[in-house]
């Protein structure tokens, strides 16, 4: 029997064909996003700290993964004869299959969620932590637009996979391309001609669709973005300039910040236990000492970052953090102004990838509306004008140098006016080249009066620019003071001479 052409590409002009195909387009349309939004919620379920939350998450994804979708629809398109009360939203197939499609279809994109999730890195989480983000207010800036770059590829996949799937629907007499096909070739028994248009209608669902992916996916990727050139000049701000000044600073008695009997343990093992740290209004103090000791988790737990298991943590005497197994911590609440008042810059940098250096050193003043758009604007380039980067400044993370983004780091950190300011090592992932760039404008901060606590390996740095230097060793203060009793000490101590080499 010969192939009937004129029948089969008369069908790509079928009314029924095409009211089918517009079915199947709103029906996938609606399940993808549903799905993905369900989805991405039952991914942070699975990630909650309350393990209640993350075995439910775990519950349903196993469920429906392992229900074929062929066996939900039959169910929830047939459960209002055991709830009549469902009749009539469940006895309308569209609506049906929509649900059957969004539950099966929500388990799996939960766990491509969940991978997109996995591959943000810490350093985001705390970043938006430093900047005073609320958990929404991460996951809304930083999170979701990373995640979704990142899960994008595989949800595109899997609208390909609903398109199709939604030839199951006609099991529940929903009229898709499918069941429109199965009725004209039971009327003619042209079921290769038939079949023939069926697929040229999913195919080319898929491509229409497929290329819009596409196109989102390029917007979305900001690794291939160039950077737009600016020829507009900002005057230096001076912040970096700003400080207490000595003559103020020798009248404040009040610690800036203070650390009373603080333990740390990680499992077993201690880091570190009745550790005491005091920091002066405007007082630069370096914390040094082998790998190990403890200088990272001690800075970490200033600001909260390491949850401390015993002791408290004042600013200006105030009680601001407390450990975990300490009473008076647990009624305690610190308001997220004081939180503000610590700035820090990280070993990594922890920049956001997603967005410009601009708009990192932006997006602490915008989210806390500390004044309009321009204003914070006009701050932010006056900053990256003050570090070097303002003409860097439509530039993505991913395009500048370790030090070009430890400098947009500190930029970002001062931008929200902290009173105390931490570095982690901020040049240790830098190479020889560029740690000068970093350091010569941590020493402008230094001499402006600001309070600093730096854990540093650079030793010549901490000798020149500190006022006290801590040295830290098996989780213990091994000694605290000036440069020059440190110069002095180290002649008699062997081991402080065999670390400190300048």
């Amino acid at each position: 029997m010969a192939f009937d052409w004129p029948y089969a590409v008369g069908l790509l002009w079928s009314r029924d064909f095409w009211n089918a195909t517009l079915l199947v387009v709103e029906l996938s349309v609606a399940t993808w996003v549903l799905a993905v939004v369900i989805g991405f919620v039952v991914a942070l379920a699975h990630r909650s700290d309350l393990l209640l939350v993350r075995r439910a998450a775990a519950l349903y994804v196993w469920f429906f993964r392992s229900l074929p979708l062929l066996v939900l629809l039959i169910f929830v398109y047939n459960l209002p004869q055991a709830f009549p009360s469902t009749s009539d939203l469940l006895s309308v197939p569209f609506v049906a299959g929509l649900i059957a499609l969004v539950l099966s279809e929500t388990a799996y994109i939960a766990e491509i969620h969940r991978g997109a999730l996995v591959a943000i890195g810490r350093g985001q989480y705390e970043a938006g932590r430093v900047l005073g983000l609320s958990r929404t207010g991460v996951q809304r800036l930083i999170v979701i637009p990373q995640a979704l770059r990142i899960a994008l590829p595989a949800l595109g996949n899997e609208f390909v996979s609903i398109v199709k799937l939604t030839s199951l629907v006609s099991v529940i007499s929903l009229a898709e391309i499918l069941l429109v096909g199965q009725r004209y070739y039971t009327q003619n028994f042209k079921v290769i001609e038939t079949m023939v248009a069926v697929a040229f209608y999913y195919v080319l669902i898929v491509t229409v669709f497929d290329i819009g992916l596409k196109a989102l996916e390029r917007r979305l990727d900001f690794s291939r973005r160039l950077a737009e050139l600016t020829t507009e000049d900002a005057e230096p701000s001076g912040v970096i300039a700003k400080g207490i000044g000595n003559d103020i600073r020798a009248a404040l008695t009040k610690p800036a910040i203070r650390l009373d009997r603080g333990g740390k343990s990680f499992g077993i093992y201690p880091v570190f236990t009745e550790l005491s740290l005091s920091v002066k209004p405007g007082e630069v103090v370096s914390i040094i000492g082998p790998s190990g000791s403890g200088k990272t988790t001690l800075i970490r737990s200033l600001n909260g970052l390491e949850t401390l298991d015993q002791g408290i943590v004042y600013l200006e005497e105030k009680p601001f953090l407390a450990g975990s197994k300490e009473t008076f911590g647990k009624s305690m609440r610190h308001s997220s102004q004081d939180a503000l008042r610590i700035g820090m810059v990280f070993q990594s940098f922890n920049l956001f990838p997603h967005r410009t250096a601009l708009e990192n050193v932006m997006m602490g003043p915008l989210y806390h509306k500390r004044g309009t758009y321009a204003e914070v604007r006009s701050e932010a380039r006056a900053l990256l004008n003050e570090v070097g980067m303002l003409v860097h400044e439509n530039k993505y993370p991913h395009q500048l140098s370790g030090g070009q983004q430890q400098r947009v780091a500190i930029a970002r950190a001062l931008a929200m006016h902290p009173s105390i300011l931490l570095f982690d090592e901020p040049t240790s992932a830098l190479d020889p080249e560029t740690v000068g760039e970093v350091l010569r404008i941590m020493a402008a901060l230094a001499r402006s009066g600001r309070t600093m606590v730096i854990v540093t390996h650079e030793m010549k740095f901490a000798m020149e620019v500190s006022d006290r230097v801590i040295f830290m060793e098996n989780g213990k203060v091994v000694f605290d003071g000036s440069p020059a009793l440190l110069a002095e000490r180290r002649r008699e101590d062997t081991r402080l001479a065999e670390f400190v080499r300048i």
